[in-house]
Parts: structure tokens; sequence; C-alpha cells
């Protein structure tokens, strides 16, 4: 059957609607835009209100439009938690799956015709310069706000390092020139499996096994575990990204206590430190709540405070979302929220101007560019412009460079950083033919 797949929500669900894509293609079904398909899927996120009002609208969106000849199925993490809620309010939906259902998806279309075909995720084996790699599923923390455990499990399971380390080299050998490892909690990887030091084991492992990746990226680092030996992992690698993302969650070491957080922000400071000084050009990203029940003007002070002092190169900030079945869900003296939506425009005014800072300190340097696209014409002169990510930039959640000049999608030019803008860089490529790019 010919099918059509959307996929919302989180880097983990983007790699969940890969194997979808390869289980469907194994049975024999291909890809197709929405108009020509005979059963359109959706496979949706859950996590918080927002995501869940942006999978509802997904939803209704395809009624809307689904011919009678169309069958419409709503899988992941949403269905998992809601599924007889989607059944009830959408009327036009002919089923429903949670999560990793992919043998009960496939059962579902009857026999496909099987053949040549494309294996390499929802793009149908269109070419990629950066790929997820999910290391892990579940999560096994006791963080009071998120529902994560409900819907995806409360044990934690690492994926095999052998099985990792092939995915990595299938990816490489497919042109994928960056790697992103996500997980609930990246850096439990292998705990569960009995390895000590997994986390650091497998980027050895994956650069050893995939030397042709340009770049490893690292998401999702709990705070506490950043171990020394990660640490020096990551300055050992050349192929592992100077980056790492660490959602901290507030900077009040009462409200990290309400949360079921680390909260000893010394070690946090310490964990940064440690961080600069193996691996100086570092990019850190953050994670910020705003609004968590009973947080006070003075605990909200604090987290500014920390900000200023951990200067975070990048940071992603929500309002307080309460999640049914979540122990934060009925705690006492709920933010109001118009107080919650005024500390996030404060929280992100005080982050602006220290990005701002940092990315006028890159004016000057060199860095490879990985290429995403071609975008038309500068609005000056009309010349051609390119536009693509440095080391510093996690794909579609952080910055971009923008350089006049032509370069194939999915090379990486050397580029000499001219000016900056608050989250964005500007720079002009250095001719160099090893990195297929010519000056215009």
């Amino acid at each position: 059957m010919r099918y059509h797949l959307q996929t919302l929500g989180c880097p983990k669900n983007t790699t969940d609607s890969e194997q979808l894509v390869r289980a469907l293609s194994r049975a024999g079904h291909r890809p197709t835009e929405r108009t020509e398909a005979e059963v359109l899927i959706v496979n949706t996120c859950g996590f918080i209100d927002a995501a869940k009002d942006e999978s509802e609208a997904a939803v209704a969106t395809l009624e809307s439009g689904k011919r009678a000849d169309q069958r419409l199925l709503v899988v992941g993490c949403w269905a998992q938690i809601e599924s007889a809620r989607i059944r009830r309010e959408h009327a036009r939906v002919d089923a429903t799956f949670g999560i990793e259902a992919w043998d009960a998806i496939v059962e579902s279309l009857g026999p496909g015709t099987p053949g040549d075909i494309p294996e390499s995720g929802p793009a149908a084996g269109a070419p990629r310069a950066s790929a997820y790699l999910k290391i892990s599923d579940g999560c096994s923390r006791p963080c009071t706000f998120c529902n994560i455990p409900g819907i995806k499990g409360r044990s934690f399971r690492s994926t095999p390092i052998a099985a990792l380390a092939t995915e990595a080299r299938r990816l490489s050998e497919e042109g994928v020139r960056e790697i992103v490892l996500v997980a609930q909690d990246s850096t439990a990887y292998g705990e569960d499996i009995g390895l000590r030091e997994g986390l650091p084991r497998l980027l050895e492992r994956i650069a050893s096994e995939a030397p042709r990746l340009s770049w490893i990226r690292l998401m999702y680092a709990y705070p506490g575990f950043v171990t020394p030996a990660l640490v020096e992992t990551m300055a050992a690698i050349p192929q592992v990204c100077h980056y790492l993302d660490i959602p901290l969650q507030h900077g009040s070491a009462s409200v990290l206590r309400r949360m079921k957080r680390p909260h000893n922000l010394t070690m946090v400071h310490d964990t940064l430190e440690r961080l600069r000084i193996a691996m100086p050009d570092i990019a850190i990203r953050s994670t910020f709540i705003v609004g968590f029940p009973g947080e006070t003007k003075p605990e909200f002070e604090e987290l500014l405070d920390f900000l200023r002092e951990g200067r975070f190169d990048r940071i992603g900030a929500f309002t307080y979302s309460p999640q049914d079945g979540t122990p934060a869900a009925t705690l006492p003296d709920p933010v109001a929220s118009q107080t919650m939506e005024r500390r996030y425009r404060r929280l992100m005014s005080v982050q602006s101007r220290i990005s701002a800072e940092i990315s006028a300190a890159q004016v000057g340097r060199e860095l490879p560019v990985l290429v995403e696209s071609m975008e038309g014409q500068s609005a000056e002169d009309g010349s051609p412009v390119f536009v693509g990510r440095s080391y510093r930039d996690a794909p579609e959640v952080d910055g971009l460079v923008f350089c006049q000049g032509v370069a194939r999608p999915g090379s990486m030019p050397l580029v000499r950083i001219t000016g900056a803008l608050e989250h964005d860089l500007v720079g002009e490529p250095i001719a160099n033919d090893a990195f297929l790019l010519h000056r215009v």
C-alpha cells in the first residue's frame, strides 16, 4: 500500500518513525505524497499540553482532508496515553497504536509487494546530512513534572552497543555526515546491561566503526552523570562535537528538590568548569522550566542569577504545564499564568544578551559548516546563499550559519565567521576544492 507518514515531536520520535518506515518497507509498502496515499499515518507526541494540542490539530487536519478510500492511523506517544479519547472524539480515525507498535501497524495494512525499497528513513531514501540515533528508551528518573516514564515505561532500556555501531556505520555509508545520539537520559546508557562508563564506550565504538562520520553529537545528558571519563572521551575523539546538552530545568536548589532533580548546584558549576577546561571551545545547551508549582519570586531570581553565572550558549525554556498522573500536578501553590509568562519573558531577555555576546565572540573564527540547503538569493546583491550549521548548533533546536556562495547540501566547507546575530552567524566560505565548494 502507499502511505504518507507525518512525524511530530522530538528527535526521539523521528527515530521511531524511521523504524516504522523500515518495517513498512520490508513488508512492501511504499511512501508517497499525502494526496496519493491510501493510508495516512501520524506519529504523535504527548509530552506536554502544547505537544498534545499539536497532535490533535494534526489529526483534525488529516481528518478534514481524508478521502473515503483512505485510512487514518494515529500512532505514538499521544495514542499511547489517550487512545480512547482519540477514537471517541475523532470519528474518522480508523485505528490507534501506541509506542513501538511497528509489527501491529504493518499487520493492519495487510500484505504489501516486497521489492527493492529504500529503508533509510521517512524521506524514503532521500540523502541526509544529519541523522538521529536513539540509544535507549524508557526512563527510571523520578522527575515529578515528567510523564515520559508513564508513556515510555519506567525501566531504562539500552540498545546493545554492537547494534548501535552497526546502525551508525550504515548511516555513514549512506552519506550521513553527522549522527546525533538521543535518549531520555543518554548518560544512563549501559547501566541496565552492566556496562560501566557505557556512554564513553559507545562513543569510542561508533567513532571506530564509522570513521567517515564527521560529527557525533550528544544530547540529553543528565546532571550529575557527566563523568570525568565522559569528558575525557569527548575531548579525545576528534569526531565528537565539542557540544553538550544538559537539561538542568532550574537554578534554585529548593525548586529542584520539588522537581526531584539533582539540586547540588556546586556540582553543576564544577561540571561546567570541567567541560570548559577540557574543551575551551565547547558549546553547552540547557533547558529550563519557569513557573513550577510554588516557584517564588526569590527562587526565580536564583534562576536568573544561575543563567548569568552559567553563561549557556543556548537554552530552551518552557512555562510549566501540569501533566495528568505526575506528582507535580497535585502540588499546591500553582503559579498564575500571567506571572509565568512575565517570568518567561524576563528569562529569555537575560539569555538573549548572553547568547548575543557569545555569538559575537565567534566572529573571526574559521569553522566547518555542515550545509543543509541553498536558500536562493541574498537581499543585498542577489548572490546565492547557502545555509548550514557549525558544531555549535544541533539540528532543529539551535542556530544557523548563513553564507554567500554555492555549496552542495551535505558538504562541509570551511567558513570564516564575519558577523553575528542573536542566535545565528554570518560567514564567508574559504575556497578549498576538498570541501567541494566554489566562490561566486
